[in-house]
This record gives structure tokens, C-alpha cells and sequence, in this order.
């Protein structure tokens, strides 16, 4: 995608892009060292890409089916949940669920992964829906899912601790 870079003498402080077309156009100070020019630019770019690569995801609805699919499964039917969508903000971990208000967010990355890798991710947050901690009872319901353990060992490989309470994990 092309980079347009607009340097505003009027601007003192504020950065921002916008995607027109097939080219990101990104607004600068243009007192702005280069150094830090370049960086922002860069940070810019990221934002609206990952922003861009989100809306995509979640518009094909591939989440959403796997989660009615392992629902009627292995819960009966019976989980609801308010969302459940990829997000571009979540570094640290594959998945994170909010019993509360029924919200499953699951990593951009997991989309880069496997269906059957991708489906445990969204097995063990709907398990959260019943159960938030990590408890026995917890492990007993992500493990209904059939392929669970091969699934934590492909996840532990790419460096998460499978139980989930480490940096990394799903939780």
C-alpha cells in the first residue's frame, strides 16, 4: 500500500492517517524531526493495517460459526454471549473472555493458525462462560473438545503456557 505524508505547518502536536483509496495518508507537524517522522509513520501504517485486517476478519463470520458449531457441540446449545470477534490488541495472549457481559475476544493471530487450533481458542473462552477462573471444572469443559490436547501443544510451541496463567496464554 502506498504511504502519502502530509506536513502541516498549522499542526503543533497531533498525528493522524486515514486510509483513501489503495494509499494511507498520514498527517504530520511539519516541524517534526525526520527521526521521529519516520516512526510515526510507521506506527500510523500499523494502526490502520491492523484495523483494516480486523474488519476483514470479522466480516467473513468465521468466529461467530465456530463458536454456534461448539456450542451445539459440546454445551448443548445452552452458552449465549454478547460478542465474540477477532481484535488486533491482544500481544500477550490468544484469547480473553468476559463472563460478565458475554464478551470473547480472540488475537488477530489465531486467524493465521489452524481451524482446529483456532476452534480450541474459541472452546476454552466459551468454557470461561461458564466457568471464569481456571479451575478443574474449567479444564473439564475446554477438554470436551475433541483434538484440546494437540491444540495446547501446537499453542505451548509457539511459546504460551497451555494452562493460561502465564504471559501468553489463553484466558
Amino acid at each position: 500500500m502506498d504511504v502519502e505524508i502530509v506536513r502541516s505547518p498549522r499542526r503543533r502536536k497531533t498525528i493522524s492517517a486515514e486510509q483513501r483509496g489503495g494509499t494511507i495518508v498520514v498527517r504530520v507537524p511539519a516541524g517534526m524531526p525526520a527521526e521521529e517522522e519516520r516512526a510515526w509513520v510507521a506506527r500510523m501504517v500499523d494502526r490502520l493495517t491492523s484495523r483494516e485486517r480486523t474488519r476483514r476478519l470479522n466480516a467473513g463470520g468465521a468466529l461467530e460459526r465456530a463458536a454456534d458449531r461448539l456450542n451445539r457441540d459440546h454445551f448443548e446449545g445452552r452458552l449465549r454471549w454478547t460478542s465474540i470477534r477477532y481484535v488486533a490488541n491482544q500481544r500477550s495472549r490468544f484469547g480473553s473472555c468476559t463472563p460478565e457481559d458475554g464478551t470473547i475476544r480472540v488475537s488477530d493471530r489465531v486467524a493465521d493458525l489452524p481451524d482446529w487450533v483456532r476452534d480450541y481458542v474459541v472452546m476454552h473462552e466459551l468454557a470461561h462462560l461458564v466457568d471464569g477462573s481456571h479451575s478443574a471444572r474449567f479444564w473439564e469443559l475446554a477438554g470436551r473438545y475433541p483434538r484440546a490436547e494437540r491444540a495446547r501443544g501446537y499453542l505451548m510451541a509457539l511459546g504460551m503456557d497451555e494452562r493460561g496463567d502465564q504471559p501468553g496464554g489463553v484466558s
